[in-house]
């Protein structure tokens, strides 16, 4: 399909997308990122309560250290944000829990909310996908342990396509695991296969 036609096509399909209200115990708006052709696929789990003010994926807390890892492989964030097609699990706020901390989407909310995935991926056959947190890197990879996920470079079958998948811990400043080890080096090794991987090289070649 020719370049144009994608472009198009992906744009209709996020005007589609923020206009979506399936799942009644979300919080509209859809947050979606920038309607962007790149060979590079970043997945986060959902959006928090400051996304949908603001009007952009990562937005808050968790999307500066997201952004500072990046910006140390050559990606500032005004960067990423214009080369890299940003998705979700689950593109709505969940909602708090009633003991505190955003609520975790149920499984129902997530196959809901799988196609508009699945569509993005057939128009972006992106070369990497990049799945944040664990909730995100069980869309892909079996489930498995951070500490035998994180560092490592797994493969993601989409029909007939091979996909790599290089996953990320969660950048929330909640979770300490990113910044102590093990963690702490395995996200490094991660960041490093990521600024080695070729789509990853092409972004920054743009």
């Amino acid at each position: 399909m020719p370049v144009p036609r994608r472009l198009s096509q992906l744009q209709e399909h996020q005007a589609a997308l923020r206009a979506c209200r399936r799942c009644g115990d979300m919080h509209p708006p859809s947050i979606v990122g920038n309607a962007v052709l790149s060979p590079l696929l970043l997945v986060g789990q959902a959006p928090g309560d400051k996304e949908p003010a603001l009007g952009r994926p990562f937005a808050w807390t968790a999307g500066k250290q997201l952004f500072k890892w990046f910006e140390g492989l050559g990606l500032p964030e005004a960067q990423f944000r214009a080369r890299v097609y940003m998705a979700a699990v689950c593109r709505c706020f969940p909602g708090k829990r009633r003991t505190g901390g955003d609520r975790v989407p149920s499984p129902e909310e997530i196959a809901t909310c799988r196609p508009w995935l699945q569509r993005e991926i057939e128009l972006l056959r992106p070369q990497l996908i990049v799945p944040v947190g664990q909730l995100a890197i069980g869309q892909f990879l079996p489930p498995r342990p951070l500490l035998e996920q994180i560092g490592q470079r797994g493969t993601y079958a989409h029909g007939p396509q091979q996909i790599d998948v290089i996953p990320l811990p969660h950048p929330s400043g909640a979770s300490p695991w990113p910044r102590i080890e093990p963690g702490k080096t395995l996200t490094a090794r991660a960041l490093a296969l990521i600024g080695e991987h070729p789509a990853f090289r092409a972004l920054l070649d743009v």
